[in-house]
Order: C-alpha cells, then sequence, then structure tokens
C-alpha cells in the first residue's frame, strides 16, 4: 500500500519566535537569532554565542497538570506539536487516536536534567537524587510527554541519529504513512541549548571560533571557522492526502520523497569524499521521481563547519552538474544556528515557503566557498515547485527529502 502523504500542518518554538508567524516573519526579514548565551555563564569558554529560544510561554499551550512533570526541551516538543495539530485544524478524539502517532529526532535529549542527576548522582549519593528527574533523562521523554498531552495512541518513537535525527524522523513517519499504519503522524524534531552540551562542542572543537578569527556563524562562507549553537522544536503534521481531503484540509505541500546513506568517518568526524550526501539525495529524488532540474531549492544542512560546508558544497555541485539549471540554494542555520535536531524546523520552513513562495537569506555568507546559486538576500518574486531538505551528521550519516508544492 502507498499512500500520498501531506503536510497539513506546522508548529514552532524557534529563536525568531514561536508559532509560524512570527517565525517566518522574522526569517525573511533577514532578522538572526544569534545573541549572547544568558542561560549560563560563558566565562570560561571562548565561544559565547548562541541561539536561545526566547519569549515562549508552556502554559498557553500545555496543561499545568502535565507542564509540572516536564523538562525543557518536552516543553518546547510539546507546544510545537499542539501548534502544529492546531494549524492542521485536527481533532484528536477516541474514533482516531489510535491511528496518530509520533515520531521525534533529537541528537542531544534533555542534557540539563540528565547532567543534573548524574551530578547528584555520581558526587553525593544515589539515594539523593530526584527520582522525579529520572523519567526525562531519556531520549524518547519529549515524544511521550507529547503524546500524553496530546492523547495520541499510534506510533510514538524517538530518532536518535545525531544531526539528521529529525530529517530521518521525517523519513520514518512518512513511511508509516505511505504503508497505510497511521492517518497523521506529528514529527521533527528538537534540542536545547544547556552547559553540559556546550562544553561538550566546545572540546570537540565544533564551535565558533574555530581557529581564530571573529565568532559567528558563516554556512558555506569562504571565512567559517565554526558552527554556533542552537536550539528549539519544529514538528509538521503528516497526513494521507485521503485523510486530509476527507475532512476539507488544505495542505502546504507534499512528501514525495526521501533518501538515507552514511559514509565511513570517524564518530567526529566526516568523510573524506562527498559519496554519502550524494547519494542520499540522488535516492531522494529517485523516490520522488524528479530528475535533478526539476529541484528549484535546496534548504541546506550548512552549518559554518569547516569540513561539512565544503562536503555538502561538493556533493551540490555534483549531483546538479548535468542537470541543465542549478536549484536555489540557502541555509537557514545563519539565523538559527545549528540546533542539531533543527531537520523539522527546516522542513516547516520549507513546507511555508512552498506555499507562499517566498524563500529566506542565508546570514553569514559573503564570500561563497563555490559557484553554487546561493541565496544571499531573501527572495520573495520566486516559482519553487519542488524543494529539498538537506541533513548532515557527523561520524557519516545523510538524509535528504523531497516536498512539492499542492498544484
Amino acid at each position: 500500500m502507498h499512500r500520498r502523504i501531506v503536510v497539513t500542518g506546522v508548529g514552532l518554538v524557534t529563536p525568531l519566535g514561536v508559532g509560524k508567524d512570527a517565525f517566518m516573519r522574522q526569517l525573511l526579514d533577514g532578522v538572526s537569532g544569534i545573541q549572547p548565551i544568558t542561560l549560563f555563564d560563558t566565562a570560561r569558554f571562548d565561544a559565547k554565542l548562541g541561539a536561545q529560544v526566547h519569549g515562549f510561554t508552556p502554559q498557553d499551550f500545555i496543561r499545568p497538570g502535565t507542564l509540572r512533570r516536564m523538562d525543557r526541551l518536552s516543553k518546547l516538543a510539546t507546544a510545537a506539536a499542539r501548534m502544529a495539530v492546531d494549524d492542521a485544524g485536527f481533532q484528536i478524539g477516541p474514533h482516531n487516536r489510535d491511528r496518530v502517532g509520533i515520531v521525534l529526532g533529537t541528537c542531544f535529549g534533555a542534557t540539563d536534567v540528565a547532567s543534573q542527576f548524574g551530578k547528584v548522582l555520581f558526587t553525593d549519593s544515589p539515594r539523593r537524587a530526584n527520582p522525579i528527574l529520572v523519567p526525562n533523562t531519556v531520549m524518547n521523554a519529549p515524544a511521550g510527554h507529547a503524546a500524553i498531552e496530546l492523547g495520541v495512541r499510534g506510533v510514538n518513537s524517538t530518532v536518535n541519529h545525531r544531526e539528521v535525527s529529525a530529517e530521518a524522523a521525517l523519513a520514518f513517519a512518512a513511511a508509516e504513512i505511505a504503508r497505510g499504519r497511521a492517518d497523521l503522524v506529528l514529527t521533527g524534531g528538537g534540542d536545547i541549548i544547556s552547559e553540559f552540551c556546550f562544553n561538550v562542542l566546545t572540546r570537540f572543537r565544533t564551535l565558533s571560533p574555530q581557529d581564530g578569527g571573529a565568532e559567528g556563524i558563516r554556512p558555506f562562507d569562504a571565512r567559517r571557522n565554526g558552527t554556533v549553537v542552537g536550539e528549539g522544536a519544529g514538528i509538521v503534521c503528516l497526513e494521507s492526502l485521503d485523510s486530509a481531503e476527507a475532512r476539507g484540509a488544505i495542505p502546504y505541500c507534499e512528501i514525495v520523497g526521501w533518501g538515507l546513506s552514511a559514509a565511513p568517518a570517524g564518530l567526529n568526524d566526516w568523510p573524506a569524499d562527498p559519496s554519502g550526501p550524494s547519494l542520499a539525495m540522488t535516492r531522494a529524488l529517485a523516490a520522488a521521481a524528479v530528475e535533478p532540474g526539476g529541484i528549484d531549492y535546496v534548504c541546506a544542512a550548512a552549518n559554518g563547519g569547516l569540513r561539512p560546508d565544503q562536503l555538502e558544497a561538493e556533493a551540490l555541485a555534483g549531483v546538479f552538474a548535468d542537470s541543465g539549471r542549478r536549484p536555489l540554494v540557502g541555509s537557514l542555520k545563519g539565523a538559527l544556528g545549528e540546533g542539531f535536531s533543527s531537520g523539522g524546523i527546516r522542513a516547516a520552513a520549507m513546507a511555508i515557503s512552498l506555499r507562499n513562495q517566498a524563500l529566506p537569506p542565508t546570514l553569514g555568507l559573503f564570500q561563497p566557498l563555490a559557484p553554487l546559486n546561493f541565496i544571499v538576500r531573501a527572495e520573495s518574486r520566486v516559482s519553487i515547485r519542488y524543494g529539498l531538505v538537506n541533513g548532515m551528521s557527523s561520524g557519516g550519516t545523510f538524509a535528504a527529502v523531497v516536498m512539492k508544492r499542492i498544484e
């Protein structure tokens, strides 16, 4: 059984605002969500910047009884899921909840809670560890909390695949609908900024300024010197076209293909050549039955990293070399930072862009590292039918999702 899959709702809690309208307005206006971090003291770190979520009031989306038991990441994800369901105009109840699922991706999970719990456990005594924290130390806490809050009883799964967690979750969710196992699946992902996570990324020499110079995120720029950490949650409501049509919903776009791949690399390193990301893209195009020349816009994974941006640029150049026309290429991470499980946010942005025919700029890009058709300024007069969302992970895992405008 193969059913068509459409996006009928989006939910966003991001450094650029809460909700799709605030988010897209800031994104298209070229506003950066990157500021000095205030969540913790950065005095001992060379890096000081991050893209934090501001102006988020979880009480607006979550019942008090449920809210008290949630960690910060679960609050972001549950609020985004609530917004996606409301945006889709879908009512979850006893008659359909067994056919509604949730599949979320997270790279690090609730590292704030996990580090707090571990500190007490190992430096004091297991007896002094707060048992209430335990359920929130596991990776599937956000999906579990969101399912409980929304009354979802279908597939409930969490994908933990480093920086491609959300993109892989989206492919998993789409497959559930295509095979007839669910009518609607909430999918995407989220991560948070925590001192523990920030410390790890610093030790791995991931963050700007990696090799000196000014701190900042510069996707696809020749002067890039590392990434800037971000946070947030993005959820899209995937639904079978039959279900959407039956209730009169107007979809944002259609999910028509996806591809996953891997390439040999060290756990915190990148492959020597672009064959991994190239394979993910070609598999996604083949699944969508679209030639490379049919892709109008690529929402790239570029995050200002020295090796990954070069790798993705090489892959894009190779995949689209003989297509006859080069797609527009942009990265949202110049505005959002590297949110790790940001694939849900970027998929939501792609869905909105396909509906509204407007594309955001790539902030921080001034000296392109390759002759690709980069979006430097916001494009408000475009004609895009097919969009490609790329995901790339250190360790050599890659994902690509093809999305199509509803005619």
